[in-house]
């Protein structure tokens, strides 16, 4: 299932990352083809959402090699074509904005610098509310809305900007069943589009269907890569065997990570 794919959207290579100068991630290997929708299980602090940031260039990683679509991510320069939803993240963000208006700003990377918003911008924009189901909410204030709509209304943002390659980070975690019902839906509308995602995820519920693979991660290390497993089969199946896919490894606690930076913060660099 790892084997290596240079041209892949997503490429990990005996990948390491420390954080204050404690281990992470640990010689990690992953390919994400073109197409697959992918998903990282794990307990808390097994390196799910650290693995995700050294993805999207949030943190830099110390030993390995990341590459993007076929690019060392050091030399990575195309960044729309990654769109990120990052964990635990409100849409509202303190300033009064339409769901449109939100929306809107993930069209901000496809712009020339200064260059107003054209026919080309509305209809992304207009598509993206229309996956996710938010057509009938674009003039509502964010703040009016639900914590799994605004939700939704992160991934429209992020679809926005037409990316190749999604990157959400527990999309469902806080959000009710109806909402997650909602996200898998416009998941596997994205899916059907030929989409390639990788998400991370503490309960899968309605979107399980749409997995292609599943990555277990313990320790900083991949425990497992193979067909779909829920949560808590992963759990249930390698809490006692704490141990990467390739063989025996250390059992060093790892610390929490906590939420992502803001990726915009990555494109404005």
């Amino acid at each position: 299932m790892t084997t290596s794919d240079p041209s892949a959207p997503v490429v990990l290579d005996q990948v390491s990352v420390p954080i204050g100068g404690r281990p992470v991630l640990r010689d990690v290997d992953l390919t994400v083809r073109s197409g697959e929708v992918v998903t990282l299980l794990g307990p808390n602090g097994s390196g799910k959402s650290t693995l995700v940031r050294a993805v999207t260039g949030l943190l830099p990683h110390t030993r390995g090699t990341v590459r993007l679509f076929g690019t060392p991510i050091e030399q990575f320069r195309d960044w729309p074509r990654l769109g990120f939803v990052p964990q635990r993240s409100s849409a509202a963000g303190g300033v009064p904005a339409t769901v449109r208006e939100v929306v809107a700003s993930g069209r901000v990377g496809r712009r020339r610098l200064l260059r107003p918003s054209g026919a080309a911008d509305r209809v992304a924009v207009e598509s993206a509310l229309e996956v996710v189901g938010l057509v009938d909410r674009a003039s509502y204030g964010v703040s009016q809305l639900s914590g799994g709509q605004q939700q939704r209304v992160l991934i429209a943002r992020a679809l926005a900007g037409e990316p190749d390659l999604l990157v959400l980070d527990e999309p469902t975690a806080g959000v009710d069943l109806p909402n997650q019902q909602a996200l898998a839906d416009a998941l596997g509308r994205l899916k059907a589009r030929g989409a390639t995602i990788l998400l991370v995820a503490h309960e899968i519920g309605p979107m399980m269907p749409l997995i292609d693979r599943s990555v277990v991660m313990r320790d900083g290390r991949v425990a497992y890569d193979g067909p779909p497993l829920t949560q808590e089969v992963a759990s249930h199946t390698h809490h006692a065997h704490d141990h990467p896919a390739d063989g025996p490894g250390s059992h060093d606690h790892v610390p929490h990570v906590a939420s992502p930076l803001d990726f915009e913060r990555r494109n404005r660099s």
